[in-house]
């Protein structure tokens, strides 16, 4: 770890990890987790819905905006209630207001942020404080964590054996994403250089992985990079958007290992037979056979966000855009 760097230590996480946890075990019955954020960060929490939700008998699962969460004022967020939520700076309003209000109703609320002494972490019962940047753990980072804790609930609550099986698949991340992102260089490089003029490029995925897509999307795309996108569902993509293919139209599609895959195909097999600019970054290639089946599929969305970033990385590069230029976010009031 580099002398400046400003996170929270390994050993510290895993307690507060074990904190939060055991936190959510001593709760008399929980009817539902919701996973709430916004952004980025909303993305980060998609996939763990699918995963309770295929996997969870005695409760239920929903992901929510935070913005949305409260407005809302649902009448089933009580003190069976767990509430989880994820803001980087810990800064959010609509993430730090769903905090307070979560547990104004009663509900036990957990706060991953990158920043523990946020306003978020402050206004949440528990704070699990995850790290980025040069030097991190790439199994101490919010996606790594987050499935580690629900695994963790499913097993106390539901009698399953996961949480090992997630805590050993995070654990070779150290190795197996600089590998990953080694592996995929030249081709995010291309690509870049191809699609360095492209006003527009739609992403598209379903199941486990739509999270990563639709971050894709709305983050590297349209924040960072300020290039018109949309994130389709490939359940959706005969509903109405595969009207906007074309052979000059460029996409890139997901196809993961989850149950939703023959979905994806179906969608990349029509794109692909359209359009000249599809971008197919299919999960059987990122050989995960050593990760148990069972956390594999969620497991996945994990690399796609690696491998996603090596794109946009080089994306921008051939933009001339660097990932960290904003027009109006956090220089203005809005």
């Amino acid at each position: 770890m580099p002398a400046n760097a400003a996170f929270t230590d390994s050993t510290t996480i895993e307690k507060q990890l074990t904190a939060a946890r055991e936190a959510i075990a001593s709760l008399k019955g929980i009817s539902r987790v919701v996973l709430t954020a916004c952004g980025g960060s909303h993305a980060v929490m998609m996939p763990f819905e699918y995963f309770l939700d295929t996997n969870a008998s005695s409760f239920e699962a929903k992901v929510i905006n935070a913005a949305e969460f409260t407005s809302r004022n649902s009448s089933r967020i009580d003190e069976s209630t767990v509430v989880i939520l994820c803001s980087h700076s810990g800064t959010t309003p609509e993430t730090t207001e769903a905090a307070r209000f979560a547990r104004s109703r009663g509900a036990l609320t957990v706060a991953f942020t990158f920043d523990p002494a946020s306003p978020l972490a402050e206004a949440s019962e528990h704070v699990v404080a995850y790290q980025h940047g040069e030097g991190k753990s790439e199994a101490h980072i919010a996606p790594t964590l987050i499935l580690r804790l629900v695994a963790g609930i499913l097993d106390d609550r539901d009698g399953t054996t996961l949480a090992d099986s997630a805590t050993k698949a995070t654990a070779t991340l150290n190795d197996r994403a600089p590998a990953i992102r080694a592996d995929y260089a030249d081709r995010a490089n291309h690509w870049g250089f191809e699609s360095r003029r492209e006003p527009l490029i739609y992403t598209m995925a379903s199941g486990s992985n739509y999270g990563s897509a639709y971050s894709f999307a709305i983050c590297l795309l349209q924040e960072m990079q300020w290039v018109h996108s949309a994130a389709i569902h490939s359940g959706e993509y005969f509903h109405g958007p595969f009207e906007v293919t074309d052979f000059d139209v460029p996409f890139i599609a997901l196809i993961g290992l989850d149950e939703t895959r023959p979905v994806e195909q179906r969608a990349v097999d029509f794109l692909q037979k359209y359009s000249k600019r599809a971008l197919v970054i299919d999960a059987q290639e990122f050989g995960l056979s050593d990760v148990d089946e069972r956390v594999r599929p969620v497991f996945t969305h994990i690399i796609f966000n690696i491998v996603l970033r090596a794109y946009a990385d080089a994306l921008a590069d051939h933009r001339g855009h660097p990932l960290s230029v904003r027009r109006y976010m956090w220089r203005m009031e809005y």
